[in-house]
């Protein structure tokens, strides 16, 4: 493969790109999508979306980047919820990573590779990607040890990086836990059609399933018979009908 298709395929990835981020920043302003991309702030703000057509609606506008990238994480929590700060923080991690990674190979692998033969080297458009990697060097060659080093770094950094992000979730969520209000809700799961058994009740049945399956969740629970609007119908229905 030559270097120039490459960059025919990247170009064309990028036009792609430009072209989907082009077809949200319209779909985002038509009254019909704000429910999907904005239905947190409309549950919040109760406010009623007007149809009026609007030429600026079909235009382009790159400008919501701008605004998206001058966020910041406060506001995102405030806004989003914890789950988008957690997504934003792992395209982030992937950033720094990436980054480094194409700073390292660019200015310090690359080159070694390019010129790991003694050879007459063509243009680099009309080079083959051969010739960038680690094969095109000579055998035993003192230039080796780069690799190992850049290998080494990117490993070392993508660690710590993983360590300070998790670190910062985690206080993230130990906040969000601090500060939400407790409520049963969250610690509660409701059962049911539990199957029947000529050899145990309902009550051990549930108890025995919960303390061999989820034991370190588990702290008890409570059986409830014929409960809810649909039992009290079924049960009147059954009356109506005996009566008849």
């Amino acid at each position: 493969m030559k270097v120039g298709a490459l960059l025919t395929s990247a170009g064309i990835n990028i036009g792609l790109c430009i072209l989907f981020l082009s077809f949200y920043s319209v779909l985002r302003k038509q009254p019909q999508n704000v429910k999907v991309y904005f239905g947190r702030r409309i549950a919040e703000q109760h406010k009623r979306l007007r149809g009026a057509f609007i030429l600026e609606r079909f235009v382009p506008s790159p400008s919501w980047i701008v605004r998206s990238l001058q966020c910041t994480e406060d506001e995102i929590l405030s806004t989003a919820g914890l789950d988008a700060v957690v997504f934003n923080r792992v395209l982030v991690f992937s950033i720094r990573i990436f980054s480094l990674a194409a700073i390292l190979c660019l200015f310090g692998v690359l080159p070694l590779n390019y010129f790991g033969q003694d050879m007459q080297h063509e243009r680099i458009p009309s080079a083959s990607l051969e010739t960038f990697t680690i094969g095109n060097m000579k055998e035993k060659s003192i230039w080796l040890w780069v690799h190992c080093v850049v290998l080494y770094i990117i490993s070392g950094v993508a660690c710590f990086l993983l360590y300070m992000e998790y670190k910062h979730i985690a206080r993230l969520r130990l906040l969000h836990l601090v500060r939400t209000t407790t409520n049963r809700s969250h610690f509660t799961v409701l059962v049911r059609g539990i199957p029947k058994s000529t050899h145990e009740s309902f009550n051990n049945a549930v108890e025995s399933f919960f303390t061999t399956y989820h034991a370190p969740s588990y702290l008890s629970h409570q059986v409830v018979y014929k409960v809810g609007k649909l039992q009290k119908i079924v049960y009147i229905t059954g009356e109506l009908f005996s009566d008849l």
